[in-house]
């Protein structure tokens, strides 16, 4: 069934190829119509491919990206915001620095992208290394709501561009307008916005005089695109990001569409566009393509990402990891995608919590936010490598050991569930709730009593949604040994360890 399964999507990716030529040149010949076609993807942390190899990969990407310009020269690639951070390789020092995103930036400039928008994670980065990826950078940033502490564009960033494609048998042009649009959440003192909805209504007001058909390039949540077509109807598509899993809305009093492809490419979508210069009306039509072993890797750029996962690799071992090493052979998937880890537990969260018990046997319960996972990717029953796990916990992390009042401990377990679908969901060891009450090892939790809990540093700082209760200074949360420990302790290496005991 599997193999039906890809021999069909095989036909299916093939088949839209060629149907897509067929229309292109019945109506280059009766209609007259210019086509243009636009590649569009978002949320990019891995430049290999994920789900065990069988889905994504850039160099996937890019052997499509090479069949449609070979049928429309017409054609352009764009990225709904989300490459420089975080992931496992850009963890990894190289002269002198993280590489903090100098991978990604790269291989999708040897890959071609044209058009790419602000995610919120590019400001993940230090102020140095922000400015250092955007040197480098060689495509176009379009951004509308992102500026500087002086209010001014980013050298090299535009707040929208008008992309014009003649017909060079009628010598007609179509002009497509751009802007770009990143949600206000991830805010460093380099950084500053405006409003995402105010921004766009400026630019839909200029584009409209300058443009033939205005699309909108963002960096939000699903419910924010759905608005902003709502209030500009003038907008014929939006292509966008954040969410990590695929959409396609159509909203607005024009229904246009609203699209995003799956996180680490495992989809992308492909839209062709026909404008008729003598209505001036554009025809919209999108096409979901998953990405997986159907389609070869394009050799030129697989040699650039196996450059960067080599160089990556020494550096984790000058860090005392061994990435290729087999810690163990599994028999069950471990979900780590953003969407379950986020809002619910799975064999993997789970695994996480018991191994920070391990730094501290006397301790009563373990507790991590979920945004320390970032792997988003399930990895399929067999052999777990020590890079793996830098995949799943790429910022590493202390684990400290605290003591906690119990009224303090259930305000923390009852805002790590309002936090749900963020990073500030909270995992534990130790505990669950029964009828709207917390226990400990079976025991409702005792507001005067005192836990030992074992925390991962991050948490313990305050910094998390909703949790700066855990802080130092808060005479019901203290950390006993604010050092952590030293590599005994690192979350990453306590998981390696479970990982090993469970043969």
């Amino acid at each position: 069934m599997r193999k039906l399964y890809s021999l069909l999507l095989s036909v299916c990716v093939i088949g839209f190829v060629t149907a897509c030529a067929a229309v292109s040149n019945h109506t280059a010949t009766v209609d007259h119509r210019i086509h243009v076609t636009i590649l569009h993807f978002n949320d990019i942390y891995e430049i290999t491919p994920v789900s065990g190899g069988k889905e994504g990969g850039i160099a996937r990407v890019a052997t499509l990206r090479n069949q449609l310009l070979a049928r429309n020269p017409n054609t352009i690639t764009t990225l709904g915001g989300d490459l420089f951070s975080p992931s496992a390789i850009g963890t990894a020092e190289y002269q002198g620095d993280r590489l903090a995103g100098r991978q990604m930036v790269d291989v999708l400039n040897r890959f071609g992208l044209d058009y790419a928008t602000f995610g919120n994670h590019e400001f993940d980065l230090k102020e140095k290394q922000f400015l250092q990826r955007m040197q480098e950078v060689r495509f176009a940033w379009i951004s509308s709501n992102v500026f500087d502490t002086n209010g001014l564009p980013y050298a090299g960033v535009q707040r929208n561009q008008v992309v014009r494609f003649t017909d060079p048998r009628s010598g007609k042009t179509f002009r497509i307008g751009l802007f770009g649009l990143t949600l206000t959440k991830n805010n460093p003192d380099y950084v500053r916005y405006d409003d995402p909805l105010s921004a766009a209504g400026l630019q839909v007001v200029q584009l409209s005089e300058q443009a033939d058909f205005i699309i909108a390039l963002t960096h939000q949540s699903i419910d924010d695109d759905c608005m902003l077509l709502q209030q500009n109807p003038q907008v014929g598509l939006l292509l966008g990001g954040h969410e990590h899993i695929n959409y396609q809305h159509w909203r607005g009093s024009r229904f246009a569409p609203i699209l995003k492809g799956d996180a680490n490419v495992r989809s992308v979508y492909v839209v062709d566009l026909y404008f008729d210069p003598t209505t001036g009306q554009t025809e919209v039509k999108p096409m979901f393509v998953p990405i997986n072993e159907d389609l070869t890797e394009d050799p030129a750029i697989k040699a650039v990402v196996d450059k960067w996962v080599a160089i990556a690799f020494d550096a984790f071992r000058q860090q005392g990891f061994e990435p290729e090493k087999v810690i163990t052979t599994t028999t069950e998937p471990l979900d780590g995608l953003e969407s379950s880890v986020r809002s619910t537990q799975t064999n993997l969260t789970r695994l996480i919590a018991d191994s920070m018990l391990a730094a501290y046997p006397d301790v009563d319960l373990s507790l991590y936010n979920s945004g320390s996972i970032r792997i988003d990717d399930i990895l399929p029953p067999g052999k777990i490598t020590v890079y793996d796990v830098i995949r799943i916990l790429p910022f590493g992390g202390k684990v400290q050991q605290a003591t906690i009042k119990g009224s303090l401990l259930t305000n923390v377990l009852n805002q790590g569930l309002r936090n749900k679908n963020t990073g500030g969901f909270l995992h534990s060891a130790n505990t669950q709730q029964q009828n709207e009450i917390w226990l400990v090892k079976g025991k409702p939790v005792d507001a005067d009593k005192t836990y030992r809990l074992a925390i991962n540093d991050f948490l313990a700082s305050g910094r998390e949604q909703g949790l700066d209760e855990l802080k130092p200074d808060n005479p019901d949360f203290d950390i006993i040994n604010p050092g952590g420990g030293g590599l005994a302790y690192d979350m990453r290496q306590l998981l390696i360890d479970a990982l090993a005991d469970s043969k």
